[in-house]
């Protein structure tokens, strides 16, 4: 699970807005800062003075409509108790929302803010279009992404038609 959070973006990433840079029509973001986060992995090392858990092994974290795969995942808490101020993830990460899914070997996902940072390698997955750079920002609510290819690399975006025979207007 080199791809922390690619949650991602992974994931998280809709290839074909990742080149739309409009807020949602809503307007409204959805707040997962109070809902749960379910974590399984084979080892669990925590310290409540430095506000962080750490988990290991086969990492599975579910927030709402997200689930991030990683082999470590780090969680640092904010000053209200049980707040998430950020999950880190690293090594082997796959971040799956509905029909995207990102990898990456870092991903950083900020509840608060809805975002998502995929770096290593970074690479967003919707159907059979996908999209790639050296970082990949996801505005999870806003349904809008950033993609920059840095100085020695480039983004690149593979978007198919929609099927033809889906586009038939009614006789």
């Amino acid at each position: 699970m080199k791809n922390l959070l690619k949650i991602f973006v992974v994931c998280l990433v809709p290839v074909s807005i990742a080149f739309a840079a409009e807020p949602s029509k809503s307007g409204l973001r959805k707040d997962r800062s109070n809902q749960p986060i379910t974590v399984k992995s084979n080892d669990l090392a925590a310290d409540n003075k430095g506000k962080i858990a750490i988990f290991t092994g086969k990492v599975v974290a579910k927030h709402g409509d997200i689930t991030i795969y990683a082999e470590k995942l780090t969680v640092s808490y904010g000053d209200l108790k049980g707040e998430v101020e950020k999950v880190e993830a690293e090594i082997d990460v796959r971040i799956v929302q509905e029909n995207r899914i990102g990898t990456a070997k870092h991903a950083i996902y900020q509840s608060r803010e809805g975002l998502i940072i995929l770096t290593g390698n970074p690479k967003v997955i919707q159907g059979s279009d996908t999209i790639s750079g050296k970082i990949i920002t996801y505005y999870i609510d806003e349904d809008r992404s950033v993609v920059s290819g840095g100085g020695d690399s480039r983004v690149e975006a593979v978007i198919h038609p929609p099927d033809k025979k889906n586009n038939v207007a009614p006789r």
